[in-house]
């Protein structure tokens, strides 16, 4: 059963998909009235896609105790709320997890779950990152209006992305384009294009597949072209700290090598202070034990980009996330970054 509460204020490593269900949401268990009183409860946002991640969760619970009774909890947060704004100017990252992280510490839901990209740098107190799942595809894809591909683009064509990530490594390769903002669910973005209101539009491959809208990508954009967000195309299943129980039910759910790369690249982005304001991107690989993990910070218009990567043994992947920021950080990442910051309030 599913509950609406209002709150107070490179490719993956693992190729193996979590089980997708029929397209669109799945109604909530029909086997019966849940005791919300004993049943595990879930918080998540409300889109259609959320949904889905939040019924994976459910689900694979439910596989490995049939008994367990599991409520998803539907929280609103600011990110939903604010849809005319970029992200950028109203406080990033975080505008999608808050209310959902308070419902946590306040006892009202046992676990959460997000979309790994979403998640701040920095996890609240008493809270941490219990589970994650193997990884969906991180890239992003090209959706465009008649299947233009991105180098066929005519000059001074509109393409819509709210992220700077995207926008400034775009930008980097196709300075003529012009890059409008687009926020709104998945399926408040596609219609946008089918519309005409862009001629192009750049998302997450992850959602889009989880959707089952594979039939709408244009083409794939490779990392070298436009490298991933931290996280991307991982779920977080975020708990709190010593709850022996729910860290019991979860941790069947956990994929360690995804873990353990996108712990790195977390590494990378804490070391770094990013934002949604900023323009910072990572993303791991694994060959065997060993982990390359490339990561970028340009700036807005994207005439500076500064790149590297590095490789170690995938234990090492905090370490290796810290390491290739520092880099980045002696090469003029820094003063990107300084700049960013001081002008963060005209971003």
């Amino acid at each position: 059963m599913v509950f609406t509460v209002k709150t107070a204020a490179a490719r993956p490593q693992a190729r193996r998909r979590p089980h997708r269900p029929a397209r669109g949401v799945r109604p909530a268990a029909a086997q019966g009235v849940i005791n919300m009183a004993g049943a595990l409860k879930i918080g998540t946002r409300g889109s259609k896609l959320a949904l889905w991640q939040a019924h994976w969760v459910k689900d694979e619970l439910q596989k490995n105790d049939p008994a367990l009774e599991v409520a998803i909890v539907i929280i609103k947060t600011k990110g939903d709320k604010i849809l005319d704004v970029p992200l950028a100017k109203v406080g990033g990252k975080g505008l999608f997890v808050k209310e959902i992280e308070e419902a946590l510490l306040s006892g009202a839901i046992d676990l959460a779950v997000h979309s790994m990209k979403d998640m701040p740098a920095d996890i609240p107190e008493g809270l941490t990152i219990g589970a994650v799942p193997v990884r969906e595809n991180p890239l992003d894809v090209f959706i465009s209006n008649n299947k233009v591909m991105l180098k066929d683009l005519p000059l001074g064509a509109k393409v819509g992305t709210s992220s700077l990530r995207r926008s400034s490594q775009i930008m980097h390769s196709r300075p003529d384009i012009q890059i409008i903002p687009l926020r709104g669910n998945l399926e408040t973005r596609l219609r946008k294009l089918d519309s005409g209101e862009f001629d192009a539009i750049i998302l997450a491959a992850a959602g889009i597949l989880r959707m089952r809208y594979e039939n709408r990508i244009t083409e794939y954009l490779e990392q070298d072209l436009i490298l991933s967000a931290v996280g991307q195309g991982a779920l977080c299943i975020e708990i709190r700290q010593n709850d022996a129980r729910v860290e019991s039910l979860i941790s069947p759910l956990n994929h360690g090598e995804t873990h353990k790369v996108v712990s790195g690249e977390r590494a990378f982005l804490h070391r770094l202070e990013g934002s949604c304001q900023v323009p910072v991107a990572a993303n791991g690989t694994l060959e065997g034990e060993t982990l390359q993990l490339t990561g970028l910070v340009a700036d807005l218009d994207g005439t500076r980009v500064i790149k590297d990567s590095i490789c170690g043994p995938i234990d090492q992947s905090v370490e290796l996330g810290i390491t290739l920021a520092e880099r980045l950080l002696d090469r003029g990442a820094k003063t990107i970054l300084d700049q960013l910051k001081e002008n963060a309030h005209e971003i």
